[in-house]
């Protein structure tokens, strides 16, 4: 019997995928708890055209994240921190405070999106933004004393 899966099924598929399954599975298990549906012509019908769409809507957002990565590739910010007399750092620089530097520029970018390492001195250091699946800028600032 072949079924449209609902949800991504361990050993058997992911979402969206046309999967031929024994008939008992299918009636039994999967398209009781709604992990599948049967493969009918309207269904399949559907099944394409939300393909359609989402390709669309994926098409959208990389070209978005491709832009921002080439307005994001030549900002330098300036993040200023309270340090002790050899330059340690109270605290540390956070992802937080690199995403509300942007966010004064002009750039909405989730501080969830962005990471570096641990930064303890004051200096020059580089930040790696993903913006999308595979699309990541890396922007650099520097940590001055307060």
């Amino acid at each position: 019997m072949k079924i449209i899966l609902k949800q991504d099924v361990p050993n058997l598929g992911h979402k969206d995928d046309v999967v031929d399954v024994k008939t008992g599975y299918a009636v039994n298990y999967l398209i009781p708890k709604k992990l599948a549906v049967k493969a009918t012509e309207s269904n399949l019908k559907i099944l394409e055209e939300n393909k359609r769409q989402q390709a669309h809507k994926e098409a959208k957002l990389r070209e978005q994240a491709e832009e921002m990565a080439q307005k994001l590739k030549d900002v330098k910010l300036t993040i200023g921190a309270k340090t002790s007399t050899s330059g340690k750092i109270f605290g540390s620089v956070t992802n937080i405070q690199i995403a509300e530097e942007l966010a004064k520029l002009g750039y909405e970018v989730d501080k969830r999106k962005i990471s570096f390492d641990t930064v303890k001195e004051v200096g020059t250091y580089k930040a790696k933004i993903n913006l999308y699946r595979d699309i990541a800028t890396e922007i650099e600032f520097e940590v001055i004393s307060e």
